[in-house]
């Protein structure tokens, strides 16, 4: 078997593609035209000797060994990212105060934490685990340097929208006979208000004319999926994060409304970030995109030839 070595930067132009979900954009993104982002996903079909894209209406999708090749390119960037922040940045020093939203404290943050910490092991950072609208107020008061958010209606003056993501009905893994009849209001599990799903979820149903209770509340999200898991209720949330006890419903056959997608947002601090921040804010944003549901990364894309 021959040995081939990949060349990164068709990597890093295949793996930006997909979490854009446009090699035009990539292309942009990255300063190149799109020419020649084209021909690196030629080359790139070439070097793994296989196809890595299919046809999928107008567009393009990845192929079994693209989505295999797609996890290889994400750790090989890593990797690399990580070796030259390393060495360039061996005397970044300081701290850092980074917020996140309570659906990527487990998802998102050993990783981010990991990952920083062996090429910048000088730096000291703060975590705040929190709901959006605390991390918006901790942003605008100059308490945070940067967190990652859900949009909570207050638009901040320094920050990136990372994507939209599907809003899911979340009832418990195991089937437990509860009271979900038609005759009856819809049992709800939600946070304590204020709450931005909290009211997704009550106006949702009371747009659709269906009636429903507040079975249970808590003011963490383990209580929620503690109480959703015995059978208590439904809450809604994404894709991400969810534990093994509870797992995302299909709205058509629950007989439940549609719901909404959810803004993603990266708030900063400042306009300029210090190296610092600006190097932590990297690796979260990269950590939160590896996060999203698949369906919220781009498995069809526009071609750029």
């Amino acid at each position: 078997m021959r040995r081939v070595t990949f060349d990164l930067d068709v990597l890093r132009s295949f793996v930006t593609g997909m979490e854009l979900g446009s090699f035009a954009k990539a292309a942009d993104r990255l300063g190149r035209s799109t020419s020649a982002v084209s021909a690196q996903l030629k080359k790139l079909e070439e070097q793994a000797a296989t196809p890595i894209f299919r046809k999928s209406g107008r567009g393009l999708a990845l192929t079994e060994a693209g989505e295999t090749m797609l996890g290889y390119a994400r750790r090989l960037i890593e990797l690399n990212d990580e070796a030259a922040s390393a060495i360039h940045d061996v005397e970044l020093e300081g701290w850092v105060r980074l917020g996140l939203q309570e659906d990527f404290g487990e998802a998102v943050l050993p990783d981010v934490l990991g990952r920083f910490a062996r090429a910048h092991p000088k730096v000291k950072i703060e975590a705040r685990i929190a709901r959006s609208h605390e991390l918006a107020e901790r942003i605008v008061s100059g308490s945070l340097d940067i967190a990652l958010a859900w949009h909570c209606g207050e638009t901040l003056p320094y920050s990136e929208h990372v994507a939209d993501v599907q809003m899911r009905w979340i009832g418990p893994t195991k089937r437990i006979e509860t009271s979900l009849r038609h005759s009856e209001p819809l049992p709800l599990v939600a946070l304590e208000a204020p709450c931005l799903l909290r009211t997704v979820a009550t106006e949702t149903l009371d747009r659709a004319g269906l009636s429903w209770r507040m079975a249970f509340s808590s003011p963490s999200l383990g209580g929620i999926w503690a109480a959703v898991a015995a059978g208590l209720g439904l809450t809604i949330r994404t894709d991400i994060g969810l534990p093994a006890s509870v797992s995302a419903m299909t709205p058509e056959i629950a007989g439940l409304p549609a719901l909404p997608k959810m803004s993603l947002f990266l708030h900063r601090k400042d306009a300029e970030a210090e190296p610092v921040a600006a190097r932590l804010a990297d690796i979260l944003l990269d950590a939160a995109r590896q996060a999203l549901p698949e369906n919220t990364r781009a498995s069809d894309l526009r071609s750029v030839a």
